[in-house]
């Protein structure tokens, strides 16, 4: 019995659903934009191959998976305040082993996209990725408790999780960048920057309402999150505003998926993006409680899942 709430409690360390979240996300991009892409535009294959792909997929859930490990290696305190029923560090797994587990999941992490990188002959996929694991580290340690720096290498984290297979399909030389310059990576480029956009807007709303919902724990050991140096109302407000760019983001993309009679994609955006997106910023403004906060998070979540979705109606167009 103690054997199986250990296993469920390292499960819901390194957060098995968000985990899930970014290997659909890859999983998607890859077969439903890069490799169509690839084969109608240019008649060619993608630099990265499906088993370099399942490489670095790997590397990216690993070096995720020790992100979350280490983040609730520094907030033992703040979460017996905010959800002490959900603590595992000390609880379920000794601080030692989970100091254990970030850095063997890290180094596994880094190794397998050193593999990649080797294989693509590109170095840059595995400074960054390096960067993402220091980066994971320092947040954790210093910019999570710090007013918006935490929200934001966390957004662009959530962003890199896209961008991470475009950079796989540069050229890279001695000499500097080399694109490929072609119609599909170019198509591939403007996918990248409008899937990657979204997960920067969503993650970065739903880690401020996250904070929303945390900001007792947080007050009391003295972080600094925009709900307590702003105050909830002015938090509310920021992240209205961020929703209501990603709205018009995505009545342009309906737009354009008009004109290209693209209709199943822009009835999929109207349906299930903007409509839930407007319940959000709905839900968002008659929200005051952290269980509703919490409540609203998990719709943000599902939203996401939904923006990730759509890959896949428009594979159905291409």
């Amino acid at each position: 019995m103690k054997t199986i709430s250990s296993i469920i409690g390292f499960f819901r360390l390194i957060r098995v659903l968000n985990l899930f979240f970014i290997f659909l996300t890859q999983f998607l991009f890859y077969y439903c934009i890069i490799v169509p892409q690839h084969s109608i535009l240019s008649f060619s294959e993608p630099r990265l191959n499906s088993y370099n792909f399942f490489l670095l997929v790997a590397a990216s859930l690993l070096i995720a998976a020790a992100g979350y490990i280490i983040n609730d290696y520094f907030d033992i305190n703040i979460d017996r305040v905010n959800k002490p029923q959900r603590i595992v560090v000390d609880n379920v797994i000794s601080r030692r082993w989970a100091m254990f587990f970030h850095f063997l999941f890290s180094l596994i992490g880094l190794s397998l996209t050193a593999l990649v990188a080797k294989s693509l002959n590109n170095g840059l996929l595995f400074v960054l990725n390096l960067f993402s694991v220091i980066m994971l580290w320092f947040y954790s340690t210093i910019f999570k408790r710090k007013l918006l720096i935490g929200n934001i290498i966390i957004s662009f984290l959530s962003a890199w999780v896209v961008m991470v297979l475009y950079v796989c399909e540069m050229q890279i030389d001695f000499n500097g960048i080399l694109l490929r310059s072609n119609q599909s990576m170019l198509k591939i480029y403007q996918l990248a920057v409008v899937y990657a956009g979204f997960a920067f807007i969503v993650s970065l709303v739903r880690e401020i309402v996250k904070d929303m919902e945390d900001i007792e724990g947080d007050r009391k050991y003295f972080c600094q999150t925009m709900p307590i140096v702003w105050g909830t109302p002015a938090s509310k407000i920021f992240v209205s505003v961020w929703m209501v760019v990603l709205a018009g983001m995505l009545f342009f993309m309906m737009g354009y998926a008009l004109l290209k009679s693209y209709l199943i994609l822009s009835g999929y955006v109207f349906l299930f993006l903007i409509i839930p997106l407007v319940d959000i910023i709905l839900k968002l403004f008659r929200s005051s409680q952290p269980k509703d906060f919490k409540q609203l998070s998990s719709r943000i979540k599902l939203f996401m899942l939904l923006g990730i979705l759509s890959m896949i109606v428009y594979f159905y167009h291409i």
